[in-house]
């Protein structure tokens, strides 16, 4: 099946999540701490609405929704591409450690550079390559010591998680000698909280999504191949460990970008990618779109309930995935055959 029918059998699935993000980003736009009537965002978005209402909406709201279907998308992509690699539905960047690993190269770069972390903090278009070189590095030591002629899928899982452990212990070692102002805003960005997002932090992550996410879509056929056996793209002339070194690259990049700008939000990597698996099958020209539209919508709704559920106070989105993550992952695991990708 090439990728016109793949997304031709999938459209209704990928408009239904297209509308629901487009109810959710009006709903979100509109509730808050401070409640804005359609009338309102209509007189805002026409030019003609007060500066308060412009400071709420396109200051304030506006900043922290769009980051949140950014940040969906391409934690959802991450964890397509990393479940297709190890060929193991359970993968997440979460839980192999790639968002440990970004997490603390961000976490070090506060410690070592500066006398207040929210200096560094406060300049997001410096966040993602920090991000980015901590996410790569844990992804290549994984790959390097998950290699013994070939990459096996399931070693690869495991050495992920043995990374995912020693990242977590060093992060709480660098919290525990960081000065108290610093550790608290370092302990609420890892919580995977977007609140206080703005402008800045969108141009910042917006270069990586829109270069990396086409990326993404173009290795779906290869993904797709490397699905079979080892012989099977051997035989079809695909270099498979080059592909998958690109392949495991290009999911530390989404990742460490996306920790970057939102801290640890776990379990989108692999909610996202297992919902639609289940709901337009395994081919990966559909699951990724589908994926990263599911991604996006599930990390808007819970901003959006994070934001209203205890208003004033506002509950990381990081906190509220979790939840709702949890017990779908122990529903995965009570209902999983196999180790394989079938949902």
């Amino acid at each position: 099946m090439d990728w016109k029918q793949a997304l031709l059998q999938s459209r209704g699935w990928m408009a239904a999540f297209i509308f629901l993000i487009l109810v959710t980003f009006v709903l979100s736009l509109s509730t808050g701490v401070m409640p804005v009537g359609m009338n309102e965002i209509l007189a805002v978005l026409s030019g003609s609405g007060t500066p308060k209402q412009e400071l709420v909406l396109l200051h304030l709201r506006l900043p922290r929704m769009i980051i949140a279907l950014l940040i969906g998308a391409g934690l959802a992509l991450s964890g397509s591409i990393l479940q297709g690699l190890s060929r193991n539905s359970l993968a997440d960047p979460g839980i192999l450690g790639i968002n440990a690993g970004a997490g603390l190269a961000v976490v070090l770069s506060i410690y070592l550079f500066g006398q207040s972390g929210g200096s560094l903090l406060a300049k997001p278009f410096f966040l993602p390559v920090f991000a980015f070189a901590g996410a790569l590095a844990i992804a290549a030591l994984i790959y390097r010591f998950s290699w013994k002629g070939g990459i096996d899928p399931e070693r690869l899982l495991l050495v992920g998680l043995g990374f995912n452990a020693l990242c977590g212990a060093l992060l709480l070692i660098l919290q525990l000698k960081m000065d108290p102002k610093d550790f608290q805003q370092a302990a609420i960005w890892l919580t995977g909280s977007i609140w206080g997002i703005q402008w800045p932090y969108v141009w910042a992550l917006l270069p990586w999504i829109l270069v990396l996410m086409p990326v993404a879509f173009i290795k779906a056929r290869t993904m797709n191949i490397l699905q079979f056996k080892q012989e099977v793209p051997v035989a079809l002339g695909l270099r498979v460990e080059s592909e998958r070194r690109l392949l495991l690259c290009l999911s530390a990049a989404l990742a460490g970008a996306c920790v970057a700008a939102g801290g640890g939000i776990a379990f989108i990597g692999l909610l996202a990618p297992h919902l639609a698996r289940r709901l337009c099958g395994p081919n990966y020209f559909s699951n990724l779109p589908l994926a990263a539209l599911i991604g996006a919508a599930l990390v808007l709704i819970a901003d959006m309930i994070g934001k209203n559920l205890l208003a004033p106070a506002d509950i990381p989105v990081g906190i509220v995935i979790s939840v709702i993550g949890a017990p779908y992952l122990i529903f995965m695991l009570l209902t999983r055959k196999g180790t394989g990708l079938k949902a």
